[in-house]
């Protein structure tokens, strides 16, 4: 049986082998799981696992999630998604959808990085500093 460190070292090789110009190629992905699948070798569940954990970090890592409080218009829309684009590169995919429960403001969500300006959230944060 493999140890775990060496699951996890063959699951990053398996990913980095999968990026094209520090960009995963969606087509490298599926001939890696298939080829995996395929083979069928010693641990290879446990490779697919920390292998999806991988993907799955590395396309939260290019996706924005944008909620506001009232639908905004294009021009402001722009702007976010310029801003963004500019910070975490332009490969970054950028959804938006409206939330009234964050009363006003914005919060934004890219990977781990959550930037919450939002009403709601500084009402709490008032909350617990009683």
């Amino acid at each position: 049986m493999l140890s775990s460190k060496q699951i996890r070292r063959i699951a990053k090789q398996l990913f980095n082998s999968c990026k094209v110009d520090d960009t995963l190629d969606e087509n490298r992905v599926r001939i890696v799981v298939n080829e995996l699948i395929e083979r069928k070798p010693r641990g290879y569940i446990q490779i697919l696992k920390v292998f999806q954990r991988l993907v799955k970090l590395e396309i939260e890592k290019r996706t924005a999630y944008v909620e506001t409080a009232v639908e905004i218009d294009t021009d402001l829309r722009n702007s976010i998604e310029a801003n963004l684009k500019r910070q975490y590169g332009n490969r970054l995919r950028v959804f938006f959808s409206v939330n009234p429960d964050l009363i006003g403001g914005m919060k934004v969500k890219v990977g781990s990085n959550v930037f919450d300006s939002s009403i709601r959230n500084r009402l709490t944060e008032l909350l617990q500093s009683f």
